[in-house]
């Protein structure tokens, strides 16, 4: 029998489907109708697809929030997609129940133990208040949605917002031909088959891992969720249940690396053979000293929530052209154009521009003047700058995130690249702060080993003999923690704001 695991609390996938249909019935009882929203403020959990499931059964999206995000972030997002449900966890929607407009139906999901354990919550954290509506309660009080099937609606993912307020990408209805093509490609970038043993230890929230999961629920006979990603628990699960795939973002990989060798090898992985990995680009001698250790069974793709999967490099391909993000999926488009608006030739940098045709268009929601900004060409940039070299795609960094220093373009996630092979750090941001003589100048973020002894100096050394004197920051701060989400991705906007407010400018 197929069957769900969270971290090692086991649930027969029928009987999960079975309780999701009985959601679809609740929700359709409480007006949701096709191409309204269901908001998702839920860790990984049952719940979580049990939630999803049930708005894809009645057409209506299915919108989860970023739990990271602060409570006004939080806020901004409800108010602006107005969803007539929101499903959350007790404990996260504690400090944001206050905010919720009465129009929306809140539906409380008892934080479960593996997720008490994980984060640290005690009682008070996960109390229900008096009169909530308890998830499990409440859906048991229905039979299974029974209605018409209706068009497929994509999740719809709100983007992380690194220049503003974030957005939601609601996608059309997709037609069958495009449910038929989606399903095909991610099948060809995931390696998803009936009876794949899966394992996803990034939050669902992002698009990528969940994505990877809604496949893998019908696809997989084990499907394996980790309340929170630790980087030896994900070995030990990979050897106990066999996992064959799983999705993951270079900092996983890295956070595995720097295991111990002797833990390290007390693991057998040899179960593994499709490891996708997206989200941030990936070190070379990262991704090398990986494919030393699991083999060639590690994949790249690369793409975005408003166009989806755009490129895509197997093991052979990435070993010979090593650095690169790979080709082209099929069908897909893409363009790369300079600050003058014009397609640069082949092997010059400029912001990245595609089009997949497996991904139904789309629109900001509330906001289409800023989808209008994205396009050009019928292509849509996700705000990467690269170049092409021979079919292949090579990214330099975010747009947002590259430096100009003395007029010297500089991108900082190749910094970061380098400076994470240093044995004292654990994580680490580069980014540009306001310099009266260079116009910016490079800062480190530094979130060093537990125990490590490393200082400034120290840093500089090491980077001045492996990159150029100019890339390497004048500023390094150590910090007890780096704000940086689940899936790996570093909240850099929390660390460089407050330079630029410090000298009344911005960025």
């Amino acid at each position: 029998m197929s069957q769900l695991i969270l971290d090692q609390r086991p649930m027969a996938r029928d009987a999960l489907l079975r309780r999701a249909l009985c959601a679809a019935r609740g929700f359709d009882a409480l007006g949701v109708r096709e191409g309204d929203a269901v908001a998702l403020l839920l860790r990984n959990d049952f719940a979580f697809f049990e939630a999803q499931q049930a708005a894809a059964a009645l057409g209506a999206y299915a919108v989860p929030i970023n739990w990271h995000g602060m409570p006004d972030e939080v806020r901004y997002i409800v108010d602006d997609v107005r969803p007539k449900v929101l499903v959350g966890h007790a404990d996260l929607l504690a400090p944001v129940r206050h905010l919720i407009s009465a129009d929306t139906v809140v539906i409380t999901v008892p934080t479960p133990p593996e997720v008490r354990q994980s984060f640290l919550l005690d009682d008070a954290a996960v109390a229900l208040p008096p009169g909530a509506t308890e998830w499990n309660a409440w859906l048991e009080a229905f039979t299974p949605w029974d209605g018409p099937g209706k068009r497929s609606r994509a999740t719809m993912i709100y983007t992380s917002g690194t220049t503003g307020h974030a957005k939601g990408v609601k996608r059309d209805a997709a037609t069958p031909e495009q449910a038929a093509a989606y399903a095909a490609l991610l099948g060809s970038v995931y390696g998803l088959r009936p009876g794949v043993r899966a394992l996803i230890g990034g939050p669902l929230y992002h698009a990528s891992p969940n994505a990877f999961a809604r496949q893998a629920l019908h696809m997989a006979e084990l499907l394996v969720m980790q309340t929170r990603f630790d980087a030896e628990a994900a070995l030990a699960a990979i050897e106990r249940h066999r996992i064959t795939h799983m999705v993951a973002v270079p900092t996983m990989f890295v956070r595995m690396l720097k295991l111990p060798e002797a833990v390290r090898r007390r693991y057998d992985l040899r179960s593994l053979q499709w490891v996708t990995h997206t989200g941030a680009p990936c070190a070379p001698d990262t991704k090398r000293a990986l494919m030393d250790w699991w083999g060639p069974v590690v994949y790249e793709t690369y793409g975005g929530t408003e166009v989806g999967t755009a490129t895509l490099s197997t093991p052979q391909d990435w070993l010979a052209f090593p650095g690169s993000v790979g080709r082209l999926t099929p069908g897909a488009r893409m363009a790369l154009y300079g600050n003058d608006g014009q397609q640069v030739a082949p092997g010059e940098v400029g912001e990245v521009f595609v089009r997949v045709p497996a991904y139904a268009d789309f629109t900001y929601h509330n906001h289409p003047e800023k989808r209008a900004a994205v396009e050009r060409d019928g292509l849509i940039s996700c705000g990467d700058v690269g170049y092409v070299k021979d079919d292949h795609l090579y990214l330099c960094d975010r747009r947002a995130d590259m430096v100009i220093s003395a007029g010297v373009n500089i991108y900082p996630a190749e910094i970061e690249a380098v400076l994470v092979q240093h044995p004292g750090v654990r994580d680490c941001a580069v980014f540009g702060i306001p310099d009266d003589e260079m116009g910016e100048s490079l800062a480190a973020a530094i979130e060093p080993m537990p125990g490590a002894d490393i200082d400034a100096a120290q840093v500089q050394a090491f980077l001045s003999a492996r990159i150029a004197r100019y890339k390497v920051p004048r500023r390094i701060d150590f910090h007890a923690a780096l704000p940086r989400e689940d899936s790996g991705k570093i909240f850099k906007r929390r660390l460089r704001d407050p330079f630029w407010q410090a000298a009344g400018r911005s960025i």
